[in-house]
């Protein structure tokens, strides 16, 4: 075992950048042989494998995933055993912290859900299920810790299932709202977007000190950032809103981040 050849792959992974396309990878390769470690890069897009043997049959599990992997890089490996790299992360303090997004995001869904509907903005409803979609995504990540890859790979089609219905909701939502009208409350929208953005910011901070460690707390991350980015852009809808008299801001920003919740359901669903 300790003469066994080790290559080290680097694959350029573009569009990968939140936790689900993380854990999708992960997915994906589960089962392949001679793969000694993964070492993702959310910021660089990168992933490299410690591996023994081509790195062409892990490039055919990546490709389905509609991610645009290629391979960057492939030599042999000379450095420290893989494991060695690197002390292992807090486990316990890493769990908790997951929870504790999973509580904060699940939270402000309903917040949003409800201020929404009151507020009759499609946005606010968009990004709620957008926090619904967060919370689902770290709720996985917590359910398939040590579990067989059958039991995940499921998990993870159910997450897709979901995920696909709660953008539908929102096109369907866009589309009635659009033939009946509807006028949405800028203040409300505003108000609420700006309690959100606090809600994310706090993510931000939990999960700011593990953001070095596990390649899933670095994709936690920046799947807040992304999340904080969302709510920036309904507080602009408020104010395009208010200062136009017009609600096709709202609905604009409604229909773009039901696309973003949609095109993550498909590629989770692409998974095999």
């Amino acid at each position: 075992m300790a003469a066994t050849a080790t290559t080290r792959t680097v694959f350029a992974v573009p569009r990968m950048d939140c936790p689900s396309e993380e854990r999708m990878i992960r997915l994906a390769l589960e089962g392949a042989g001679g793969i000694a470690e993964l070492r993702f890069d959310l910021q660089a897009r990168t992933l490299t494998v410690l591996h023994a043997g081509d790195p062409g049959s892990l490039l055919a599990r990546l490709q389905p995933l509609g991610l645009g992997a290629e391979v960057a890089s492939s030599a042999a490996h000379a450095g420290e055993p893989a494991g060695a790299v690197a002390a292992a992360p807090d486990a316990g303090a890493e769990a908790r912290t997951l929870r504790l997004l999973l509580a904060v995001n699940a939270a402000m869904f309903l917040v949003e859900a409800v201020a929404g509907w009151l507020a009759e903005s499609t946005g606010l409803i968009a990004d709620s299920l957008d926090m619904l979609a967060d919370a689902l995504v770290y709720g996985l990540s917590l359910w398939a810790v040590g579990r067989a890859a059958r039991a995940q790979l499921r998990a993870a089609h159910v997450s897709g299932v979901l995920q696909a219905a709660l953008a539908a909701g929102v096109f369907a939502d866009v589309a009635r709202r659009l033939v009946g009208g509807s006028a949405p409350e800028p203040p409300a929208m505003i108000g609420v977007s700006a309690l959100a953005l606090a809600a994310n910011v706090a993510c931000l901070l939990l999960v700011a000190r593990h953001r070095h460690g596990g390649a899933h707390m670095k994709a936690s991350w920046i799947f807040s950032t992304n999340d904080v980015l969302a709510n920036l852009g309904v507080i602009a809808a408020g104010a395009l809103v208010a200062w136009t008299g017009s609600r096709l801001p709202d609905l604009v920003i409604g229909t773009a981040v039901a696309l973003l919740v949609l095109a993550g359901a498909v590629r989770i669903l692409r998974l095999r």
